[in-house]
């Protein structure tokens, strides 16, 4: 277990994007910095940067959205481009910020949702922090244990606090018992919103189309993306494979690349005080 700053007060607003609402939670004073959470079941922004939002808000504006289909947006995401989808999300919330530009924090799904939103429109990401992203060689291996856990997760016998503690003490991080058994009761709560169990955000590709474009090393503009990047991944994450984050130091030209010893999937929650202090100094340029 690590320190970490108290939770601040925040700002709670509910924004029209489109024909979806996302909720977003904010604090904080200076350059805008979107917190993007991951796909896992029961996830929401707050619950997975809780210790993290309160060092990061002493620098910056820290923006935390729920992204679409999960926490308190409006359910549902594009099954045939799901990275796509959510990508306009954030996008559609920039507009609504009135943000031309912003940095991007993102993990998992959520660093899969920034990397997209880069591709298709560079111009609005100042810098941008990838944790563990998804989409990174996807078509190219059979998936790992930890994403079959969690993509099987609404599946066969349905949600359960057992596949969820499973998930999470397993899977997700390198120590289980840094996971006090309140995050998991929260999460399994929250994973049972009945909208959700009809239609879970994240799930098997049906399609060879929907799958490639979950995968971004067959995007050519990974080459010429010169957003400056920065890349943290668990040395022991069981959901997005570590080669992953080689092979990004590799295609993106401005990208530097901090691999964490005895990590997990949750770079964010598993190492807060090295994560926040990378995070604070990468996007003021402190390199």
């Amino acid at each position: 277990m690590t320190a970490q700053t108290a939770l601040p007060q925040m700002r709670e607003t509910t924004y029209d994007v489109g024909t979806k609402k996302i909720f977003v939670a904010e604090t904080g004073d200076g350059p805008p910095v979107l917190l993007l959470h991951g796909g896992g079941p029961g996830a929401s922004g707050v619950s997975n940067y809780h210790r993290n939002i309160g060092e990061l808000a002493k620098e910056y504006r820290v923006i935390v959205p729920d992204l679409p289909g999960y926490g308190r947006s409006t359910k549902g995401i594009d099954p045939t481009d799901p990275f796509g989808c959510l990508a306009d999300g954030i996008r559609g919330l920039l507009d609504q910020l009135g943000l031309d530009k912003a940095h991007l924090v993102g993990n998992s799904y959520g660093g899969a949702c920034a990397l997209r939103l880069a591709l298709d429109t560079p111009d609005r990401v100042a810098r941008m922090i990838l944790m563990g992203p998804g989409g990174i060689g996807t078509t190219r291996a059979v998936p790992t244990p930890g994403l079959n856990s969690l993509l099987g997760y609404y599946t066969g016998d349905g949600p359960s606090r057992l596949k969820l503690e499973k998930f999470i003490r397993q899977y997700l991080v390198f120590n289980a018992a840094d996971i006090p058994d309140e995050v998991i009761d929260a999460r399994y709560r929250d994973s049972l919103d009945p909208e959700v169990v009809t239609n879970p955000p994240l799930r098997r590709p049906k399609s060879l189309g929907a799958l490639w474009k979950m995968d971004f090393t067959r995007d050519k503009r990974l080459s010429r993306l010169a957003v400056p990047t920065l890349v943290l991944w668990g040395a022991a994450d069981k959901v997005n494979r570590p080669s992953g984050g080689p092979m990004l130091a590799g295609r993106l030209p401005n990208c530097d690349l901090y691999q964490v010893a005895n990590t997990g999937h949750w770079v964010q929650f598993e190492r807060a005080d090295l994560f926040n202090r990378l995070c604070a100094d990468f996007l003021a340029g402190r390199r």
